[in-house]
C-alpha cells in the first residue's frame, strides 16, 4: 500500500474524538504576547508561577471547570533556568473523594514543533485531539495540568523527544499547578502523571527523574502509553515510514539542543530546506507533508538516515534520550499495542523489563485488541483511567515482570 494511502487510513480510521488531527492548530492571536518570558528571568525555584491568565478550553469544558494560562519556571536540559507554559483546570465541583484533591500532569503527545502548535493554544482554539481525555480526567474530579513542554509557545525551538527537559517540565507543571492561587488545588496533595507517545516517553522520563529532581511531589503511580523510549530503534522504524515526519521533529530538535554536535553534517540542501521547514510544522502538517518522502534523497551521499545511527553524533545523542536505564521509585505501567505503526511494540517492552530488571514496580500491558498507533490511543485512555485511579485510591499494586 502507497504510503500516502496508509496516511489516509490511519486518520479515517481514528475514532471522532481523534479526528480533529485534520484541522490543524489554533490560529496566532494577541494573546501570544503571553509567551513572551521577561528578561531576565525571575529568580525563583522550579514549578514557580512567572505569570498566569484566564484561559478557556471548550464550551463544555468552561461550564465545568476554571481554566488557567501558565507560564512557570523549568530545567533545560542542562539544568538551565526555561520559562515552559501550559494550562492548568480544575473542576468547579467541589471534591468528595477520599484525602485532598488529585492533580495529574496530562504529558501530552506529539504536537510538532511550530509554536502555533502548544497544546495551551489547541486547547484554547477547541482543536485539541487529546481534548475528550482532559475531559475524561476531570470527569474524576482531578485537577489537570497539561505541560507545552520547553520551547512549544517561548522562544527558541521544542526540545522533542530529550529526555532530560520532557521530564522537567512535566514535573515542573505538576509544582506549578499547586501554587497557583487561582488554581486552588492543594500544595501537598497526591498527584499521578500519564501520557501517550510523546506524552508516554514524557511520563516515563519523570518516572526515572522525579525522586532525584522533585522528591516532594506526593506522587502516586505513573502510566507511560506507546513511549518512545529508544530513538534509535524508533528513528529505525520510522525511517522511510509515512510517520518520518516525527522523525524529522527529532533531528531538528537535537540540531537546536546540540549546536556544538553537528547534526546536520549529512544533510544535503534539500535535507536542510526539509528540516528548517518541520521547525513550523504541527503533527498533521509532517504527517501530510512527509509521507513519500525518503531520507537517502536528504543525505549528501545517498544512504537512508538509519545507517548513520551508530556513528557519531547520532550515537551519543540518540543514546542520551534512552529511557529504561534508572529504577521509578512509583509505581509504572507502560501499555503498548504488539501493532503500533508508529512507536515501535518491542521497545517499548524493553523498557518496561529495563525497569524490572532494576526492581521497580513494573505492570506492562498490550493494548488488546492490537492496532496501529493511533487507534491505540483511544483503546489505551480507560487503562489510564483505571491505572491512575488505583493508584490515588492506593490499591494493592504487583508486577507482572518475567511474564512479557
Amino acid at each position: 500500500m502507497r504510503k500516502a494511502n496508509r496516511l489516509t487510513a490511519a486518520i479515517v480510521a481514528v475514532p471522532v474524538g481523534l479526528a480533529v488531527l485534520i484541522v490543524g492548530a489554533a490560529p496566532a492571536s494577541a494573546a501570544d504576547d503571553f509567551y513572551t518570558p521577561p528578561s531576565p528571568l525571575p529568580a525563583g525555584r522550579p514549578g514557580d508561577i512567572i505569570r498566569s491568565e484566564a484561559g478557556s478550553f471548550s464550551a463544555d469544558v468552561d461550564k465545568t471547570a476554571q481554566v488557567q494560562r501558565i507560564m512557570y519556571l523549568s530545567r533545560d536540559m542542562r539544568d538551565e533556568p526555561i520559562a515552559v507554559t501550559g494550562t492548568v483546570l480544575t473542576p468547579n465541583t467541589p471534591w468528595q473523594g477520599r484525602d485532598k484533591r488529585p492533580v495529574v500532569a496530562y504529558a501530552p503527545g506529539t504536537h510538532g514543533l511550530g509554536d502555533q502548535c502548544a497544546p495551551s493554544k489547541t486547547l484554547a482554539g477547541d482543536e485539541e485531539y487529546e481534548g475528550q481525555f482532559v475531559l475524561g480526567l476531570l470527569g474524576k474530579g482531578w485537577g489537570v495540568v497539561v505541560t507545552d513542554y520547553q520551547g512549544l509557545g517561548p522562544p527558541g525551538l521544542h526540545t522533542y523527544a530529550n529526555r532530560k527537559a520532557e521530564a522537567h517540565a512535566v514535573l515542573d507543571s505538576i509544582r506549578a499547578a499547586q501554587r497557583l492561587p487561582a488554581a486552588d488545588l492543594p500544595q501537598d496533595g497526591p498527584v499521578v502523571i500519564g501520557g501517550y507517545s510523546q506524552g508516554g516517553g514524557a511520563a516515563a522520563a519523570a518516572a526515572e527523574l522525579q525522586d532525584a529532581y522533585a522528591p516532594e511531589l506526593e506522587l502516586k503511580g505513573v502510566y507511560a502509553g506507546a513511549p518512545p523510549a529508544n530513538l534509535k530503534a524508533l528513528a529505525r522504524f520510522l525511517d522511510d515510514s509515512y510517520a518520518i515526519g516525527f522523525g524529522l521533529f527529532a533531528v531538528a530538535s537535537f540540531n537546536y539542543s546540540y549546536p556544538d554536535r553537528d547534526i546536520l553534517g549529512i544533510f544535503n540542501e534539500e535535507g536542510r530546506k526539509v528540516l528548517k521547514q518541520v521547525e513550523t510544522e504541527c503533527v498533521v502538517d509532517a504527517l501530510a507533508n512527509h509521507a513519500e518522502l525518503k531520507t537517502k534523497d536528504l543525505i549528501k551521499d545517498g544512504r537512508p538516515f538509519s545507517a548513520y545511527l551508530d556513528t557519531e553524533p547520532y550515537n551519543s545523542v540518540f543514546g542520551e534520550q534512552q529511557i529504561g536505564l534508572i529504577k521509578p521509585a512509583v509505581p509504572v505501567l507502560v501499555a503498548h499495542s504488539s501493532q503500533d505503526d508508529i512507536v515501535p511494540y518491542e521497545q517499548g517492552k524493553a523498557m518496561a523489563q529495563g525497569w524490572c530488571n532494576l526492581g521497580a514496580t513494573v505492570q506492562f500491558k498490550e493494548i488488546d485488541p492490537p492496532s496501529g498507533h493511533l487507534p491505540a490511543m483511544q483503546k489505551s485512555f480507560p487503562v489510564m483511567l483505571d491505572w491512575l485511579t488505583a493508584r490515588l485510591d492506593d490499591a494493592k499494586v504487583t508486577n507482572n515482570c518475567g511474564s512479557f
